[in-house]
């Protein structure tokens, strides 16, 4: 088989519906290639309770996305090539696919993620600028989610010296419009980064998975201004399971839009004021000479067995509706992380399990 029709097979698995990373790199595992993988997938979803099989894109459909990505002048990159941003791969599983708008090497240099409030305060939207533009000039590329407040004002200081805005959507769906003008600038200058396929309008259930691919890209992240049920209260959490660096800018605890940074604060977040402090705790990272850390490999279970009714069982009951580590699924399992992801690929097959970047899984409704 050539290798551009491996990579269509492999553009094909990860754009099945019903198929998480967990799940795309079990397969892989268990199969050896994304081709292998999509030809037992009729059998192995035929064995669940879905009321239709899983249909993976044609090779024609997934060679139209390509084309249509590559006419809008960005590219898709997989998780095994070397344009993949290297903090990405280092997660256990990445994304299997990416799309890249941009200059894909800001993601290959110090990165650090500035999010927050999009009803941000004056005083934030200041500390977001002058932290942003004071990291760029010391060789950080900025990172964030193209929202308006925080992170509109992250990326717009950071232009000149490299900022990376990760979509919910696909590429070519800027979201807010308001910010056409920066998604421009970001094109011609910077980077855009999906995980969604050409063309995808964003729903509100993609932005937790924007967010885990943002802190998944950066070293750290600094959250400036968050509610206490701000989106960018996730992205930390995210973040420290990620085992990325988490510091929050406190505020006046009498605005409510400094509520859930504080909180940070009090769960042991690091403090920061100014983008000098942010530079002395990266320092510790020893980010000369940066590279990525070694990547912790995705554990697979060497006995290949399939799982029996009782491991079913026993993980569906510890699966909750809000994306949890699989680690911590796998304890209350009672199994091993390995066996866990067997058990888990299974579950989504059966379209009873959903799994997401950064080795989270959740209950599928």
């Amino acid at each position: 088989m050539s290798a551009d029709a491996a990579r269509l097979d492999w553009l094909r698995l990860a754009r099945t519906p019903g198929i998480g990373p967990v799940s795309f790199f079990q397969l892989l595992h268990r199969y050896k290639t994304a081709t292998s993988a999509l030809a037992a997938l009729p059998e192995l979803s035929g064995r669940s309770r879905r009321a239709q099989p899983m249909a993976a894109p044609s090779r024609d459909e997934a060679a139209a996305e390509l084309k249509a990505t590559e006419r809008y002048g960005a590219r898709i990159v997989l998780s095994s090539e070397p344009d993949y941003p290297p903090l990405l791969k280092a997660l256990g599983p990445p994304p299997p696919v990416l799309t890249l708008l941009g200059k894909a090497d800001l993601a290959a240099r110090p990165t650090i993620a500035l999010v927050g409030s999009r009803n941000a305060s004056a005083a934030g939207r200041k500390i977001a600028r002058d932290m942003a533009s004071e990291l760029g000039r010391n060789g950080f590329t900025v990172v964030s989610g193209l929202a308006l407040g925080i992170d509109g004002e992250a990326h717009a200081a950071s232009l000149q010296t490299g900022t990376i805005a990760v979509l919910g959507g696909a590429v070519d769906h800027v979201y807010p419009p308001q910010h056409q003008r920066l998604y421009a600038e970001i094109a011609a200058s910077g980077l855009i980064v999906s995980e969604s396929p050409f063309g995808y309008r964003a729903k509100a259930q993609d932005f937790p998975r924007r967010n885990r691919i943002i802190t998944g890209v950066s070293l750290g992240v600094v959250v400036i201004e968050a509610a206490e049920r701000s989106g960018s209260l996730i992205s930390a959490r995210v973040a420290g399971e990620q085992g990325r660096e988490v510091m929050a800018v406190p505020g006046s605890p009498l605005d409510p839009r400094a509520a859930g940074t504080n909180g940070l604060l009090h769960q042991g977040a690091t403090l920061v004021r100014h983008a000098q402090d942010v530079l002395d705790v990266l320092s510790s990272l020893h980010t000369q000479g940066f590279s990525a850390p070694d990547a912790t490999p995705f554990e697979f279970d060497p006995s290949g067995d399939e799982p029996d009714a009782s491991e079913l069982a026993r993980v569906r009951d510890a699966l909750s509706p809000h994306p949890m580590p699989m680690d911590e699924i796998a304890r209350a399992a009672g199994l091993t992380a390995a066996r866990c992801a067997v058990v888990l690929l299974e579950l989504e097959i059966a379209g009873e399990a959903s799994t997401l970047p950064g080795g989270l899984a959740a209950r599928a409704f």
